[in-house]
């Protein structure tokens, strides 16, 4: 959005770099950036101290600025898992859901069968067909496909940027 000639356009490609740079490592964990737009509104250029790398660095300043201003948050995956076990052990396999860190949305009845779907972190289900084998007798199944992208938990998410700091976890 910049109007005129306040900058040489051979500078522009090289903020658009510095701002691609930026945000394939954020800050807060070293994962890329996602929904981000940016937005050139000022620049300032002098003759004689401006160079593509001053520019570029520029460039990876304010995103950094920014980045920390916006408050980012971390997102992880989420994935809706449909589980059919016997009545019998309907409370238990719930319980289970519950300890991964599960919400379930629905509970219905198929028969002598509960189906239990529910919204759970893949990485909390690493595992799980043996544990539901052994909580139902070997009688339940699931399924499992990816929902959405959802912000960890406050906790969550300083437990990983204190990890990624290099200091140690709060307890």
């Amino acid at each position: 959005m910049i109007v005129g000639l306040a900058i040489p356009s051979n500078f522009i490609p090289a903020m658009e770099k510095g701002f691609k740079e930026a945000a394939n490592s954020g800050s807060l964990i070293g994962h890329p950036v996602e929904h981000l737009r940016v937005v050139l509104t000022n620049v300032a250029s002098h003759s004689v101290d401006s160079s593509e790398l001053a520019f570029k660095l520029a460039a990876i300043y304010a995103f950094k600025q920014c980045y920390t201003a916006a408050r980012p948050e971390i997102l992880e995956p989420v994935m809706m898992v449909e589980l059919k076990v016997p009545t019998e052990f309907q409370g238990t396999v719930a319980g289970d859901i519950n300890k991964r860190k599960g919400v379930i949305v629905r509970n219905d009845h198929d028969g002598d069968d509960s189906v239990i779907t529910a919204h759970v972190p893949p990485n909390n289900m690493l595992g799980y067909s043996t544990s539901l084998r052994s909580m139902t007798q070997g009688k339940g199944e699931f399924t499992m496909e990816y929902k959405e992208h959802s912000a960890v938990s406050n906790d969550v998410q300083t437990q990983l940027v204190n990890t990624y700091k290099g200091t140690k976890p709060i307890e």
